[in-house]
């Protein structure tokens, strides 16, 4: 299927490992090494789910059909698809009656974090929702080093206007260890994001 973005380009989706290249990954010492960012925060709002401790879900993002093929009567194929507009932030919810809004970010440079990763309608969303009282971070990831890291929207703002004002075009590693928080990977939860809320007591 063809799906392009509302200014035409192309949208190219990323292959995923072959499964035997999975299961040599499960093999290592560290059972979930390889598992993207997503992956783990999907698991860890399922544990929030089912224990009811929280309600957060990711977002889809609405596509607009172009082209179905019909090859069998009983069968369609989308051939074509567009998004019919720019998303926002990853995921958003529910916790202790305040609402939740967050990106999650993967990069592999070990030293910073790029803000091309962001854009602009997304930062917009965040001052938005801040603006109207809820809460906002990003979740940052160092896939090299399995570090992810907790840092609230009004920092990522600084950074970003720093950026716009002409400064540097990314965040250093040691700025997200001053303005940030690490969350250590564990087992259940994978990414403990709600115990860092606790910690700022922003709920």
């Amino acid at each position: 299927m063809e799906v392009n973005y509302p200014n035409g380009k192309r949208f190219e989706r990323k292959l995923s490992p072959k499964k035997t290249t999975v299961k040599h990954k499960k093999d290592e010492s560290y059972g979930n090494r390889g598992m993207t960012l997503e992956e783990y925060l999907n698991e860890t709002n399922e544990f929030y789910r089912e224990r009811k401790i929280a309600v957060i879900h990711k977002k889809p993002t609405p596509i607009q059909i172009v082209q179905v093929d019909y090859p069998k009567r009983s069968a369609a194929v989308i051939k074509e698809a567009y998004f019919k507009q720019a998303s926002t932030t990853d995921y958003n919810g529910v916790y202790k009656g305040k609402y939740i809004d967050f990106e999650a970010k993967e990069t592999k440079s070990p030293t910073s974090f790029p803000l091309k990763n962001f854009h602009q309608h997304q930062i917009s969303h965040l001052k938005e929702v801040m603006a109207l009282g809820g809460i906002c971070f990003v979740i940052l990831m160092f896939t090299n080093e399995d570090e992810v890291y907790f840092l609230e929207a009004k920092h990522l703002l600084v950074f970003w206007d720093r950026m716009v004002n002409g400064g540097r075009k990314s965040i250093t590693k040691e700025e997200i260890e001053q303005n940030g928080h690490i969350i250590p990977l564990g087992f259940q939860p994978r990414i403990d994001y709600i115990k860092i809320l606790e910690t700022l007591n922003l709920c």
